[in-house]
């Protein structure tokens, strides 16, 4: 029989409030991690097929590696990852990481060259989401939102100074150089933050070309030749392109006339018409006397000089030689390991500069400069073409994905293995050496777990639920390493910017000082091949919606019209002449035939969070975001319930949390019960009562029938927080809006005791507990039930092993496992030892350390698991060992000649013709398990001999192999890991001999104290529990469930939870679900036409009478059905108190907070208040003994336990640090104590 919480409606009647048509699909929501990752492991590739990217890039840049004299290389050849060690479970269970082994061949080239493997350690792959499971945690890495490598153009004047424009380029790897006009008019450029110099003198040492000061001109200003002859008014006003110099022949040859780039005025005008010179180079107009001005500034001559002056400039002490500026020079910005823009560097320069310079060339070249300092010219005279560029534009800023993030620090340990490989080349002799002993793999193995297991990046993988497990991994960070630094982000980063649009989700958000940098992927968007977000948008032609769909960056989409997807429209064209459309970072009225893309879905702009909040539109941003946050935390309940009032996400959700369980292929259910589901010959167990990273309780639960067909990816079994695959967070409930005897006052919540009898809102949460043991220099610790100075009653609940028997109920003290550990006075000698193995411990040799269930929390032990490592056996469990090894083969073969035979039928069906060994057998009729498993290895190789003439045929084979041949694999694969899991033992830590864990789960009802929310960030702690008969209750005798205050809604701007009331009310009448999607759901004539069907006033407020007395209230009050949800701010958790305890050592007062478990501050303003009554002896003994007088605490004890009542206050000893201080300050203060 259903226990009475079970009142669910049914799941299958759903009514869609969308009006909107033609919705969008979802892609897969984790795609962001699965794909980067993807990318940087190429797993399904082989060697030769490989792209430059990812770890093979790294290894195409590290080597080959050659020695200091040239003499040897060490060659990169490929890399391979082998097959997990572990299973998931059992890397969860020792505290292992989930990877594969890598390992790569490396070829020695010398006389005779040697290939060889070697092992770098493991590489972590993913569960089917996007999380790792690293020493043992969930953990996942966040993407990282940041400056793009490129050009960027912006105002560096403060408002009310002249407009100064500066540029920078910024490398993917390298030293930025900034341009920057100075007061004086001229272009100067800064080298990572270095003292600035002339632009012009970069220029010059870029490129020996523009080593004279004509040349740099031409580049810059239309150069023309004039004719001298032509009169002194064909060149007056002009500025020199060269310097103009008395020619040969002449009384003054050689004699500066006018210097370059100066004006040319009517005196030297009349110089050069008597000096002979025949034609002269000039620049008629300059519209912009930047340039001029900056080549006036630039000492330098020549090519030569420049670098000697860079040189100067950035190795400054050093003595100038040209040799060695070249080098540096080179080194700097055309040395790929040192300077690099990166392919989207790169792209970005070539869209700004509209240049077509190959993709692969990642170093700056001198027209990029030159491009720059023309764009920046533009800028200045105010050409309409150059724009400043927005940095928080989204065209500005890209994503590093996981793949990304990985390769940079995994690239460092590589760069490390490179030096040392170098060193021993130098140091060993080369005739013995192979590449395993250059190779140092510590250094590979090292940075990779850093990267997973301690970068700012990656993080424990908060399971509180489905939803907030997705949101993890789909979450933006714009800190971490080369991000920025939450003190000094400023304002404008954190804004909500119009490119977020389809983008970033301009709602889901931290609140505090992460608001703004830490933020969520919007439900459709995604990441193209240079890291930047796009989002799909559906082409318009003349007014005509296509079917089209593409995908656009926020700069592509900053110059159309793009229209909201409300837009009206009638079989498939915009129905109205004029509409609104987004163009320009700006929202106007346009004709219909201007617009060129419509929005695919209302839900475009918002995150999935944000999507599952109904009428969403109707609620303020601010309350949007606390709903959002919240919906997060909400505890899995024992029994959970869909929300009557979705937003049709709920059942898209689940699909991609790595909590359900989810069919890798299609095919019929052919077993079902609690623990395991099967598909064909793929099985899948599932996890039953696991705790979770947050203590939330995970138990799947299988949702298909016996014969069911199932497609791949469709929903096995629910999780926590599911039901029939549909997302349920929190549960139904009857709510009225009113106040009731101030119980509700300021956000307090007023629940009705069914709720807790019925166990509406109960849930698991699990806590893990282990204890190890280890060899001690005083011998070996021990589980056992013979513990010293233990009454029996407390080991009633041990079994003979010393572990807690599962089942048994413990509270806080209680022992979960019995352990002891030697103690002696001084080590043994090795004849103790052996009389102590023979004999047993005396009582008194041991104490007592066993593992005890620590205070606030109470259970029921659900699970213990006890780990070993494989230690020397005797005769007899050696022959059992080896027995059980042999039947666990022998049982695995069988599996495996199973599933080879079931796929030989299909595969000899679709050749037409059975396939025999090399002696000719059948090998369907073949009955030797060992020989077809070994078979079934190396079945591949056999297939390329086979031979099969029909290219249909052969097709046909190959097309089967790649889609059925896994499932063969899946049974080797889980063979041998048994067999070597056996043969290994467990893994433990170094020094580990033995490890219990025990897992107590507690049953939590909602209670006084514990948080609850609705989904439109509607919070409350709940404040009294009533009886249900004093509950209110409507006219038909039904008590409400829940009371809100009404005060609650108007200030906060959050009506979307009484629409919710409303159209919940009326829906539960009716008896379906309803889907109102998010800026498109119920209008106010649909909730209107609802509520009257239902048999509801429209207002929905109805007269209710008070539950004690059976009167009416005065006024009528809203009544409805609302989806509330517990949060994870559990009463129970937070409840703490202290007598004495730990103290800090400074100060000698309690420490602070329940961790550590610290008692209750008395500030300031407590002080006061107690100042304010006078009561002089309260606050004497709450500021000495009861704090910090150290004498006196010991003496209040001694005159308690004597009986006496005396308080004896002394001096607190944070008056003798103070004192200390003043001390330090050379000021040498004195208590002079007066006697009483």
């Amino acid at each position: 029989m259903p226990i009475p919480a079970e009142r669910i409606l049914k799941m299958d009647s759903v009514v869609n409030f969308g009006h909107i048509q033609g919705q969008f699909d979802l892609s897969d929501l984790t795609q962001i991690q699965t794909d980067s990752y993807d990318r940087f492991l190429q797993l399904d590739k082989r060697p030769s097929q490989r792209r430059n990217q990812g770890l093979e890039e790294i290894l195409r840049e590290v080597f080959p590696v050659e020695s200091y004299d040239g003499q040897h290389r060490l060659e990169y050849v490929r890399y391979e990852l082998g097959k997990p060690r572990y299973t998931p479970t059992e890397c969860r269970q020792l505290r292992l990481t989930y990877g594969r082994p890598f390992r790569i061949w490396l070829k020695l080239m010398k006389e005779q060259p040697i290939e060889e493997e070697v092992y770098l350690g493991d590489i972590p792959i993913m569960l089917g989401g996007g999380e790792f499971i690293i020493n043992g945690a969930e953990r996942v890495v966040v993407s990282q939102l940041h400056r793009s490598p490129g050009v960027d153009f912006v105002i560096a004047s403060e408002p009310g100074e002249k407009k100064a424009y500066s540029c920078r380029v910024i490398p993917e790897r390298g030293s930025w150089i900034e341009l920057v006009v100075s007061k004086k008019e001229t272009l100067g450029v800064r080298i990572d933050q270095s003292g600035r110099f002339s632009a012009m003198t970069l220029l010059r040492a870029m490129d020996a070309n523009y080593s004279s000061t004509t040349a740099l001109l031409k580049l810059f200003y239309d150069v023309q030749s004039v004719k001298v002859s032509k009169g002194p008014e064909a060149f007056i006003g002009h500025y020199a392109a060269e310097d103009i110099i008395y020619p040969a022949g002449t009384p003054r040859c050689g004699e500066i006339m006018c210097e370059v780039s100066h004006r040319i005025t009517k005196t030297v005008a009349q110089e050069i018409l008597e000096s002979g010179v025949k034609t002269i180079q000039t620049i008629e107009t300059a519209p912009d006397q930047l340039i001029l001005n900056s080549t006036l500034e630039d000492t330098c001559a020549s090519h030569e000089e420049a670098l000697l002056k860079i040189y100067q400039r950035l190795r400054p002490g050093n003595p100038p030689q040209l040799e060695k500026a070249m080098d540096l020079f080179k080194e700097k910005f055309f040395d790929l390991n040192r300077y690099r823009l990166g392919r989207v560097g790169r792209f970005r320069i070539n869209r700004k500069f509209n240049q077509d310079i190959p993709d692969d060339e990642m170093t700056l070249r001198a027209e990029d400069f030159v491009n720059a300092i023309r764009y920046l010219v533009k800028l200045r005279i105010g050409d309409q073409s150059a724009q400043v560029d927005d940095i928080d534009n989204l065209g500005n800023r890209r994503l590093r994905t996981i793949d990304e993030l990985a390769t940079e620090e995994i690239r460092k340990g590589f760069l490390k293995l490179r030096r040392t490989v170098q060193e021993r080349m130098s140091l060993k002799e080369m005739e013995n050496v192979t590449p395993r002993t250059l190779v140092n793999p510590k250094s590979v193995s090292a940075a990779i777990e850093f990267f997973f297991g301690r970068s700012e990046l990656s993080q424990v993988v908060d399971q509180t639920n489905p939803l907030s497990m997705l949101t993890h991994e789909r979450r933006l960070s714009a800190l971490g390493p080369g991000g920025l630094n939450r003190k000094r982000a400023g304002f404008e980063v954190r804004d909500v910017h119009i490119s977020h649009y389809g983008r970033i989700c301009p709602i889901e958000t931290p609140e505090g000082t992460n608001i703004g940098l830490i933020s969520s992927l919007s439900i459709f968007a995604k990441v193209d091949d240079y890291g930047f977000l796009i989002t799909p948008y559906r082409k318009v032609q003349n007014g005509k919606i296509t079917e089209e769909i593409e995908w656009l960056r926020a700069d592509e989409e900053s110059n159309v019209y793009v229209s909201p997807a409300d837009t009206p429209v009638q079989n498939g064209k915009i129905s109205e002449d004029r509409v609104l459309a987004r163009y320009r970072n700006d929202v106007h009225w346009v004709e219909a035939k201007q617009v060129q893309y419509i929005d695919v879905a209302p839900s475009q702009m918002v995150g999935i969070s944000a999507g599952l909040i109904p009428f969403l539109e109707h609620d303020d941003a601010n309350r949007a975001l606390m709903g959002s946050n919240m919906q997060r935390q909400a505890v899995p309940l024992l029994i959970t319930e869909p929300p009557i009032v979705g937003t049709g996400l709920e059942d898209e959700i689940p699909k991609y949390s790595g909590m359900v369980l989810r069919a890798d292929r299609a095919g019929k259910v052919t077993y079902v019960d609690a623990d395991m589901v099967q598909v064909e010959e793929k099985k899948y167990p599932l996890r039953k009562f696991t705790g979770l990273n947050e203590r939330t309780c995970l138990n799947q639960k299988p949702i298909v029938k016996l014969g069911q067909r199932v497609k791949k990816g469709d929903i096995l079994a629910d999780s926590a927080a599911t039901r029939s695959g549909v997302l349920a967070l929190g549960r139904n409930v009857t709510v009225a809006f009113m106040s009731w005897e101030g119980f509700n006052f300021e956000d307090a919540i007023i629940l009705s005791e069914r709720l807790v009898k019925e166990d509406v809102y109960t849930s698991i949460h699990i806590d893990e507990f282990d204890v190890e043991i280890r060899e001690t220099k005083l011998g070996r610790e021990e589980f056992t039930r013979e513990i010293p100075n233990v009454s029996e009653k407390a080991l009633r609940n041990l079994d003979e092993g010393g572990i807690v028997q599962i089942g048994t109920r413990v509270v806080s003290g209680d022992i979960l496992v019995g352990k002891v550990t030697p103690k002696a006075k001084a080590e043994l000698t090795p004849e103790e030892k052996l009389l102590h193995a023979i004999f047993g411990k005396a009582g008194e040799d041991v104490k007592n350390e066993s593992l005890e269930v620590p205070s606030g929390i109470e259970g029921i032990v659900i699970h213990t698991e006890r780990f070993s490592r494989r230690l020397s056996l005797s005769d007899a469990e050696r022959r059992k060992f080896d027995s059980d090894v042999k039947r666990v083969e022998q049982e695995g073969q069988a599996k495996v000649d199973e599933a080879f035979k079931s796929f030989l039928k299909e595969f000899e069906a679709t050749l037409g013709k059975h396939l025999v060994d090399d002696d000719g057998r059948e090998l369907r009729t073949i009955d030797d398990h060992k020989f077809i498993t070994e078979y079934a290895r190396d079945f591949e190789r056999h297939f390329e001999k086979l031979d099969i003439r029909s290219p249909q045929k052969l097709a046909d084979a190959r097309k089967l192999l790649k889609e059925n041949w896994s499932i063969v694999e899946d049974v080797i694969d889980d063979a041998d890991l048994k067999v070597n899991s056996m043969k290994r033992g467990d893994e433990l830590p170094n020094g580990v001999l033995q490890m219990v864990k025990v897992y107590v789960a507690s049953r939590r009802q909602i209670s006084v104290g514990d948080k609850m929310a609705g989904r439109h960030g509607n919070k409350g702690v709940i404040s009294k529990v009533l009886p249900i008969e004093d509950m209110p209750y409507l006219e038909d005798g039904t008590p409400v469930d829940i009371v809100l205050n009404p005060l609650g809604v108007p200030s906060r701007m959050n009506v979307g939870q009484i629409l919710e009331t409303h159209l919940g009310w009326a829906a539960s009448k009716l008896g379906y679900r309803c889907v109102c999607p998010v800026f498109d759901g119920a209008t106010k004539e649909k909730l209107e036409e609802t509520l009257t069907e239902a048999g509801i006033d429209t207002d929905a407020k109805v007269r209710l009478y008070d539950g004690r007395t059976g009167e009416q209230f005065e006024q009528k009050s809203t009544v409805g059905i609302i989806y509330m949800l517990k949060l994870h701010h559990l009463v129970d958790d937070k409840v703490h108190a202290r007598a004495t305890g730990p103290y800090s050592l400074i100060t000698q007062q309690p420490l602070g907070g329940k961790a550590r478990f610290g008692g209750q501050r008395f500030g300031e303003m407590e002080v006061w208040a107690l100042e304010a009554y006078g009561a002089a002896y309260i606050l004497q003994e709450l500021l000495t003994v009861k704090s910090d007088d150290v004498e006196g605490r010991t003496k209040i004890y001694e005159s308690m336990v004597k009986g006496e009542n005396t308080l004896e206050a002394g001096t607190p000893a944070s008056f003798d640090v103070l004192n200390n201080e003043i001390r330090g300050l050379c000021l040498n203060m004195q208590l002079e104590k007066l006697k009483a």
